[in-house]
């Protein structure tokens, strides 16, 4: 099993930044890929950023790519997604996830979920 948590989210006005971290515990050895996932009240789970961890390759959906940016930190078994630019249709719950796949925004490729970080942003 693997174990997540997530942190960083809050509420905040259009336009600044924020920065997500996720934490990886457990068993972590057969974890390929890691993402971030985001969830709307009424809409679909969307996925918006992904590692691939063994190399730290990355693939972004296109509402976020040239705003976010997800990194690692192996060391410390840990994600992050720098937000920035953020406008009122980022505010979600941000969900970190962990899969044995390597890159990818499907959810069904992810074992392992985080409870989620909530992000408002205002305009």
């Amino acid at each position: 099993q693997v174990q997540l948590v997530e942190s960083g989210g809050g509420s905040v006005q259009a336009g600044v930044s924020l920065r997500l971290s996720c934490t990886a515990s457990g068993s972590t050895d057969n974890v390929k890929g890691m993402a971030w996932f985001r969830q709307a009240p009424g809409k679909e789970r969307e996925g918006v950023a992904s590692i691939y961890t063994r190399i730290g390759s990355t693939y972004y959906s296109h509402s976020v790519k040239g705003r976010f940016t997800i990194s690692q930190d192996s060391a410390e078994n840990s994600i992050y997604l720098q937000m920035n630019s953020l406008k009122p249709e980022d505010t979600a719950m941000y969900y970190c996830a962990a899969s044995r796949y390597g890159l990818s925004l499907s959810s069904g490729h992810f074992d392992y979920w985080g409870q989620g970080t909530q992000v408002t942003v205002s305009s």
